[in-house]
């Protein structure tokens, strides 16, 4: 999933991710492939996780991880974050998901059953016009749909899911204008469109021609 995700970065974008999985996506950039990584809490040029050595307790991402710094990198308050944000500065934003609902409704930030401090800056992201995409697996424990008609779980934002990348398939989602179906535009290559359909909480469109996941 991250592997496929990192086939949306273009070179010189600027790019949010998320916790989790998310975080894993820019390790897999193409060759000549560099992105800068934008953390809401004040960090511009997010460089790969410290070895022991290089740990530094003061300088961490918005999910409380530690990181380096690369070259050119820049610090600054929150607020000028997430103006940054609110500006519209910030290319793609990369996050996790519990839900996502057929007209691309995102439901991120409560885990049932467990404490939550709050959203973080997912509702500033998502509703900032850059590209959303979301990282999750296709159903959760239980074989329970995460991708669904409605949400059930409180929204992060309404129709702002550009494209959700899963273990089975990318769906890419009709977010102005009138309601649409999701497409399925790309299948992995070890399961077929019925078993994604039986998966799948909402009806959906079939791309012509529908890709393999990471066939080129």
């Amino acid at each position: 999933m991250e592997q496929r995700a990192a086939k949306e970065l273009k070179d010189g974008m600027y790019v949010n991710l998320g916790i989790g999985m998310p975080t894993l996506v820019s390790n897999y950039t193409a060759p000549g492939v560099r992105i800068e990584l934008q953390s809401e809490n004040g960090l511009l040029g997010i460089g790969p996780y410290p070895s022991e050595s290089e740990v530094n307790p003061d300088l961490i991402n918005a999910g409380k991880e530690t990181v380096t710094m690369i070259p050119g990198s820049s610090l600054f308050s929150s607020s000028e974050s997430f103006g940054m944000i609110r500006g519209s500065k910030v290319d793609v934003t990369i996050l996790g998901a519990m839900e996502v609902a057929a007209n691309g409704d995102l439901a991120n930030w409560i885990i049932p059953g467990k404490m939550v401090k709050g959203m973080g800056g997912a509702m500033d992201l998502v509703s900032s016009d850059s590209k959303v995409l979301v990282v999750m697996e296709h159903v959760a424990k239980g074989n329970k749909h995460k991708l669904k008609p409605s949400c059930s779980l409180p929204l992060t934002g309404q129709r702002v899911v550009d494209r959700c990348i899963t273990d089975m398939a990318v769906f890419d989602f009709v977010t102005e204008g009138a309601e649409a179906p999701p497409t399925l535009m790309e299948i992995a290559p070890d399961t077929t469109v019925d078993a994604v359909r039986e998966a799948t909480g909402f009806d959906f469109q079939v791309a012509e021609p529908l890709k393999t996941m990471l066939a080129d």
